[in-house]
């Protein structure tokens, strides 16, 4: 039991759920035995509080670190912020050319909002395009964070969100008024939207571009004609695609453009701040509600994201994460074909996962955690790719993962048993209570 299990018994005593966001509980990574903290992190390694260094395999922040953690010209703009002042009575320049600076981004859009989380901006969007609209009811596909709004889809019958990354969330707490304003529709069924929108009542559509898989028979761009006939604001959550495969949304891959988009995690590599960007006809309506709040005004986000986005640019950041994704995902398969197992990789190549195609695959899933963590990794079965990650990290992973890939292969041929080989419980797959 190192360093930081110990604080997180502790933590489970005095933080429900142990800790602020889902996606880094140890529980869904290696129950027991997962370092929990880190002391610092550099590239793409971390060290926990044990003074162990790892290198992360895994995912990077949950992808916020394109540009690896700790970049010197990241960092170095964000220092001299921090030198000069970061609040004051009066506003911040950076905002503002920050915001000239995504327009330029996207062409499309004339005005932008700014927040410090996903969470927080697909509120912003989803409040200015009710209003914009004059209609409450949202269609959505896909995740779309923590807010009442989002979490009300799950106050019909049935999980509504699970097949939208988040199986098991009970809307308590959301208010039962909330109910059916928030109609989910699955990716690639047009014939399932087009048939929430006949209802006449739905004034907002919001969709993640791509996630697993991309668009089949013209997708996108029947969702954006079905939103243009009905004048229904369309809105395209780039909070987590976003400056992965372009030099923006994922969206320009598909000639598709939205009424109103946001963008988050990578756009400040590591440091908080996500954009709503949108059409002015759309966002102006802004100003007919209020949306406003003081740590939205704060220096560091803008001054991250300005540099964070000079640098993507002169590197192409997309380019060499897509390639370094891709790298892996074929790591993944020849190890899996050398040892005659099945698997099933999804996502878009620097936001790659697989599974086993196995009744046991999160068992496999915490077994590989396990042993390669042993082998100084911090791996799961997801990858976020980062512009650090190097030949040699790759070279290391693929010799460590090999050995164990052939055990779980024993397990499936039923040589070994996978009950027996691991050392703790296994890994969560989606939202439990803890305690």
């Amino acid at each position: 039991m190192g360093k930081g299990q110990e604080l997180y018994k502790k933590a489970k005593q005095i933080i429900p759920g142990g800790t602020m966001l889902l996606s880094k509980r140890p529980e869904m990574f290696l129950p027991e035995h997962w370092p929990s903290y880190f002391s610092k992190a550099k590239g793409c390694k971390v060290w926990d509080l044990d003074g162990t260094e790892l290198t992360d395999m895994s995912i990077m922040g949950i992808g916020t670190n394109t540009l690896g953690y700790g970049n010197e010209e990241v960092d170095s703009a964000v220092i001299e912020t921090v030198k000069k002042g970061n609040m004051s009575t009066l506003c911040c320049p950076e905002e503002v050319h920050l915001a000239e600076k995504l327009i330029e981004i996207n062409p499309w859009a004339e005005m932008v909002r700014f927040a410090r989380s996903g969470g927080e901006a697909n509120a912003i969007a989803i409040r200015i395009a009710r209003a914009a609209s004059g209609k409450d009811k949202v269609a959505i596909c896909g995740y779309h964070g923590w807010h009442d709004w989002y979490i009300s889809t799950n106050l019909g019958s049935g999980d509504g969100l699970g097949n939208h990354l988040l199986p098991g969330l009970d809307p308590t707490g959301v208010p039962k008024e909330l109910k059916n304003t928030t109609v989910p529709f699955n990716y690639n069924d047009f014939e399932g939207l087009k048939e929430i929108v006949s209802k006449g009542d739905i004034g907002v559509i919001k969709m993640e571009v791509v996630r697993n898989f991309g668009p089949d028979n013209n997708f996108l761009q029947k969702v954006r004609d079905l939103a243009t006939e009905n004048n229904i604001v369309l809105i395209f959550d780039e909070c987590t695609s976003g400056f992965r495969e372009t030099f923006g949304g994922i969206y320009k891959k598909y000639g598709v453009e939205p009424d109103m988009a946001m963008f988050g995690k990578t756009i400040g590599n590591g440091y908080a701040l996500t954009a709503v960007v949108g059409k002015k006809s759309v966002m102006e309506a802004a100003q007919k509600t209020f949306i406003s709040s003081t740590f939205w005004t704060e220096r560091i986000g803008p001054t991250a994201a300005l540099k964070t986005l000079e640098v993507m640019d002169k590197i192409k950041s997309w380019e060499i994460i897509t390639e370094k994704g891709q790298l892996m995902r074929e790591g993944w398969q020849r190890l899996a074909n050398e040892f005659n197992l099945n698997i099933k990789i999804a996502g878009i190549p620097s936001l790659s996962s697989y599974s086993f195609d196995s009744e046991n695959h999160l068992k496999y899933k915490t077994y590989i955690t396990q042993e390669m963590l042993k082998k100084g990794f911090l791996a799961s079965t997801i990858f976020y790719a980062s512009i650090a990650h190097s030949e040699n990290d790759f070279e290391k992973y693929f010799e460590a993962l090999s050995d164990i890939y052939k055990t779980i292969s024993d397990c499936e041929k039923g040589d070994k048993t996978i009950d027996h080989l691991l050392e703790g419980p296994v890994c969560h797959a989606g939202f439990k209570r803890l305690n």
